[in-house]
C-alpha cells in the first residue's frame, strides 16, 4: 500500500512555514493521541502517519529530498525505519510538543503512565557515507555491502552497561522517575519546573558494577558490513536513509540512521540527462550522405542503428525506452543520439581533387526544398 502525501496527511500546503507544520502537527497528533482513542487502532495508525509526516517536514534536508523526488528520496523510509514508528520513538522525539495535553507526563500511559513523565531514551548519532555507482547499477538498482566503522552495542553486556542484571540500583535522587521538579518563588508567585535527573540522565536508574568492556556505556568501537538495497533509478546528490544503521546508543537507547549519499561514475560514452542519455555518434561525410549502419552503446550492450542517406549534422535519433528508470517509478527515459559529421583537417591530393569535383554539382549547393532524386547512384561513382 502506497504511502499518502505528507503534506495532506498534515493538512498544510506545500510552502507551509516550519510552525505551520508543527501546528498542524500537534492539532493532528492530540487528535488521534491514544490516551483520548484508548484501544481504537486506526486512531493510532493516524497518529503513527502524522508523526512520520512531521519527521520529515520538519527537517530542512529531508523535506528538500522529499520535495524532488517524493518518497523515494527518502530511500523508502523515514528516520524511524521501514517498520514503522514505535510510541516509544514519537515521544522520544516529540513528546514535548504535547505539552500539558495529557497530564504532566507528556505521553502515553503505557510509556510512564501513572502521572510520571517518559524515561529518557539515548539515541544514537547518524553516520554519512557516499557510494557511486556506474549507469548500469543505477539502471537496474543494486546491493552494496559496506564495511563501516562505528558504535555497536557492547556483545558482553547486551549494550546495557551493566556487569550483570542485579548490577542496577534505583536513583535516590528521582526515585525512578528519570526527572526532578523543582519549585521557585517568584514575585509572580511559585513557579514550578521539571527537567531531566542530574544523577541518572533521566534513565531512572543508576548502574553499581559496570560492564568491563565497555566501562558502562553499552557500546564499543567496531566494524560492521551494512547492506543497502539501493533502487533503479537514483540520480547525483540524491540522500537514502538507512534506519537504525548509524552509531548505536548508549545503554540500550535507540540507534541512530545511516545517511547514503549517491554519486555516479562517468560513463566513456553516455551522458545522463535525466532520465535520458545522450550518445554523441560521429560518422564520416560519405556515411552521411550514402547511409550507413552503426554500431552504438546502450546501458546494457550494444545496438545497431541505420543512418539514412543525406542526414545532416545536428540529427537527433531517439531510441525509446533505452534511458533510465523513474526511481520508484514507471517507465523509462530513452537514449538520444545526436548525429555528428566529421570533418577531415587533412586529405590528400586525389581526395582533394574528387571533392572539387564534387563541388561542381549542384547536389552540393544548399538548396532546401529542391529534388536531388538521383544524386545517389552519381555519388556512389565518386567512391569506386
Amino acid at each position: 500500500m502506497s504511502k499518502r502525501d505528507y503534506y495532506e496527511v498534515l493538512g498544510v500546503s506545500r510552502n507551509a512555514t516550519k510552525e505551520e507544520i508543527k501546528k498542524a502537527y500537534r492539532q493532528k497528533a492530540l487528535k488521534y493521541h491514544p490516551d483520548k482513542n484508548p484501544g481504537n487502532k486506526e486512531a493510532e495508525n493516524k497518529f503513527k502517519e502524522a508523526a512520520e509526516a512531521y519527521e520529515v517536514l520538519r527537517d530542512d534536508d529531508k523535506r528538500a529530498r522529499y520535495d524532488r523526488y517524493g518518497h523515494a528520496g527518502l530511500g523508502g523510509q523515514n528516520g524511524f525505519g521501514s517498520g514503522g514508528m514505535t510510541m516509544e520513538d514519537i515521544f522520544s522525539s516529540f513528546g514535548d510538543i504535547f505539552g500539558d495535553a495529557f497530564g504532566d507526563f507528556g505521553g502515553f500511559g503505557g510509556f510512564g503512565g501513572g502521572g510520571r513523565r517518559r524515561q529518557r531514551v539515548n539515541r544514537g548519532s547518524n553516520l554519512r557515507l557516499k557510494v557511486k555507482l556506474n549507469l548500469k547499477e543505477i539502471a537496474n538498482g543494486t546491493e552494496k555491502k559496506i564495511k563501516v566503522n562505528k558504535y555497536v552495542s557492547c556483545s558482553d553486556c547486551g549494550g546495557s552497561g551493566a556487569a550483570d542484571s542485579n548490577s542496577y540500583a534505583t536513583c535516590d535522587t528521582c526515585r525512578g522517575s528519570g526527572h526532578v521538579t523543582r519549585v521557585t518563588n517568584t514575585l509572580l508567585g511559585q513557579m514550578q519546573s521539571t527537567s531531566s535527573c542530574p544523577t541518572c540522565g533521566g534513565e531512572g536508574k543508576i548502574i553499581i558494577k559496570k560492564c568491563s568492556k565497555c566501562f558502562g556505556e553499552g557500546i564499543i568501537k567496531d566494524q560492521e558490513i551494512i547492506k543497502i538495497n539501493i533502487p533503479a533509478g537514483v540520480g547525483k546528490g540524491m540522500q537514502m536513509t538507512v534506519s537504525g544503521k548509524g552509531n548505536a546508543a548508549r545503554r540500550g537507547g535507540v540507534p541512530g540512521d545511516l545517511l547514503v549519499m549517491i554519486d555516479e561514475e562517468e560513463h566513456p560514452d553516455l551522458y545522463r540527462e535525466g532520465k535520458d542519455l545522450i550518445y554523441n555518434l560521429y560518422i564520416s561525410v560519405p556515411e552521411a550522405i550514402l547511409g550507413t549502419n552503426v554500431e552504438i552503446p546502450t546501458v546494457e550492450s550494444k545496438v545497431k542503428i541505420k543512418i539514412e542517406q543525406g542526414t545532416q549534422p545536428g540529427k537527433i535519433l531517439r531510441l525509446r525506452g533505452k534511458g533510465l528508470p523513474e526511481v520508484n517509478g514507471y517507465g523509462k527515459g530513452d537514449l538520444l543520439v545526436n548525429v555528428n559529421v566529421w570533418i577531415p583537417k587533412k586529405i590528400s591530393a586525389e581526395e582533394q581533387k574528387i571533392i572539387e569535383k564534387m563541388s561542381n554539382s549542384e547536389s552540393f549547393t544548399p538548396q532546401p526544398g529542391k529534388d536531388s532524386r538521383g544524386f545517389f547512384e552519381r555519388m556512389k561513382s565518386y567512391f569506386e
